[in-house]
């Protein structure tokens, strides 16, 4: 099948894979891929944020490059598997008469372009999807055991990439309803979840710690049309540049006169239809609806084969787009090509001027799962982000990163320091404070539950805390601090009020190691007036309160 490709996409296909990972050499890392790479530091079955597909991809390319394309080799390779298998998703034989129209097309489309060299999530599940409707493009024509059992492999891959690819299954499967009653598809479903198996594992020792954060324990704002409606859009036309317009036509115009030909159109308008709803909930990013792309290209270019004037116009737009896109990419590494300051730009610069002073002093940043994973990058040095209650959970929270700075010289790097023992300076010009602490100790493993339900807040009645200590060690309790955490229906902290727990026994002066201490609280008034949320946090050695226990929802 690729002995077929034709000689001058080859050609153009192989330039563009030399470009990619030049462009990955060059370029500096942006802050999620620096997060990814410490991912894979230490493989597993699945992450705080993302089931672990990205991490196993860093983890391959390590094998074969040092720096900043061993973190994005595998992503060149899969942008040009993608872009094969999106030619041979294209049936009409006048394909091969527009071969460079196709490549420009493909090239312009902005998301696809960006996962050409970088690696993130959205990588994999694009590569993947497209896999996915070549092997379900075959099952549908003739289903069988071989094809049921591939179909099953790739599902898996998809959901191993992002959770939100279990979306794409959703919307095939509801363009086609007979699938329920076809057991090869069932066969698929089955050896899916048998391959998703780990992950689900994973899941459930870590006690469901992702699906808690994504579905309750993630902040939220206020409905801003602006932002999230109009911004939804927004992102409906960056996703395709100037070639929007012309593409949502061939959309429109495009009826379902196949099963296949439905499930790309089911595939587009329910993913713009799920986010457009969304909107209304929450800012929706530009890369959650990248899939799209993917069937709005098989149907635009499949429009284009037949239609002249758009052929023309599409094509000539994604001309404009690819010379947008290439000035943006030498931008990425030459910054003065680049409109505004991104995440490519000086972050060696910071962080050789933060390493030049404390030399391999671990480095403790507070509230910083970006900055953190940077830094040990480009240095090598050991570092952990301690998060508190004006933070998120992430990967830090759950890792063994903490035990790496545990009782040892840190330089301890905060937002709120308005001056230290060590100043650098941002690539935004404005300077972070950091201030040695030379036995440095955190215990933000601890965690808190309360062991009765509670819906309306009740400032009389005494509740059971329970503490969990998952460490190795007793924990002493002077050193640790107890608070009440009041939040808004936003799930923004508003309020924090110091509490003194009562040990259930007497003279407990101790946390034990792996084991759960019993103690009885109040829950004092808040100076909020309906609190929407509670939570208990604790503070160890002065450090500002953590995020110990999960969010209570109170009337």
């Amino acid at each position: 099948m690729l002995k077929k490709l034709p000689k001058l996409l080859v050609i153009l296909l192989a330039s563009l894979l030399v470009l990619n990972l030049l462009q990955a050499y060059f370029t500096e890392l942006i802050y999620d891929e620096a997060y990814y790479w410490h991912y894979a530091q230490d493989m597993a079955w699945g992450y705080f944020d993302h089931p672990p597909m990205v991490a196993f991809l860093i983890k391959i390319s390590s094998f074969f490059f040092s720096g900043e394309l061993g973190v994005r080799f595998m992503s060149c390779i899969l942008s040009i598997g993608s872009i094969v298998i999106l030619w041979l998703l294209i049936d009409n034989p006048k394909k091969r008469e527009h071969i460079l129209p196709f490549f420009t097309f493909a090239f312009s489309l902005t998301l696809l372009n960006a996962y050409g060299f970088f690696t993130l999530p959205d990588t994999p599940l694009v590569f993947f999807t497209c896999v996915f409707l070549l092997v379900y493009k075959h099952f549908i024509k003739d289903p069988n055991y071989y094809k049921a059992i591939l179909l099953g492999v790739i599902i898996a891959a998809l959901m191993y990439s992002k959770y939100h690819a279990f979306l794409v299954v959703f919307f095939i499967i509801l363009s086609n309803l007979k699938l329920a009653i076809n057991k090869y598809a069932w066969i698929a479903v089955g050896i899916a979840l048998l391959c998703y198996t780990p992950h689900f594992l994973w899941l459930y020792e870590h006690d469901f710690v992702s699906i808690k954060y994504h579905l309750y324990e993630r902040p939220n704002g206020a409905y801003h049309f602006e932002k999230y409606t109009v911004g939804f859009f927004i992102n409906l036309v960056a996703i395709l540049g100037f070639t929007f317009p012309w593409v949502y036509k061939a959309l429109y115009k495009t009826k379902a006169t196949d099963l296949f030909t439905k499930a790309l159109l089911y595939l587009t308008y329910g993913f713009i239809i799920f986010f457009f709803i969304s909107s209304f909930n929450r800012r929706i990013q530009t890369q959650w609806v990248i899939i799209i792309s993917i069937p709005l290209f098989i149907l635009a270019y499949n429009y284009m084969l037949t239609n002249k004037n758009a052929l023309k116009w599409i094509y000539r737009t994604a001309i404009i787009n690819t010379i947008v896109l290439v000035i943006l990419r030498i931008g990425l590494i030459y910054k003065p090509l680049f409109p505004v300051y991104y995440e490519t730009h000086g972050n060696k610069l910071w962080v050789n001027n933060l390493h030049s002073q404390i030399g391999d002093t671990p480095v403790v940043f507070e509230n910083s799962y970006r900055t953190t994973p940077m830094y040990a990058f480009y240095t090598g040095s050991n570092t952990f982000s301690l998060n508190n209650i004006y933070y998120r959970q992430n990967q830090y929270t759950i890792d063994k990163t903490e035990a790496t700075v545990q009782n040892k010289k840190v330089l301890y790097v905060s937002k709120y320091y308005k001056k230290g023992d060590i100043k650098y300076k941002r690539i935004d010009g404005t300077f972070l404070y950091g201030n040695f602490i030379e036995n440095f100790e955190s215990y933000r493993k601890l965690k808190c539950s309360i062991k009765e339900d509670i819906e309306t807040l009740n400032h009389t009645t005494e509740y059971t805390l329970q503490v969990y200590n998952p460490y190795d060690k007793v924990v002493p309790l002077k050193k640790l601090k107890f608070s009440v955490v009041y939040l808004d229906k936003y799930k923004k902290v508003k309020d924090l009020i110091s509490i003194t727990p009562t040990a259930f026994k007497e003279n407990i002066l101790t946390l034990s190691a792996k084991d759960t201490t019993n103690f009885k609280i109040k829950l004092p008034k808040s100076k909020m007036e309906k609190p929407s949320y509670f939570k208990i946090s604790i503070s160890e050695n002065g450090l500002i309160s953590g995020l110990n226990g999960s969010n209570i929802k109170v009337n």
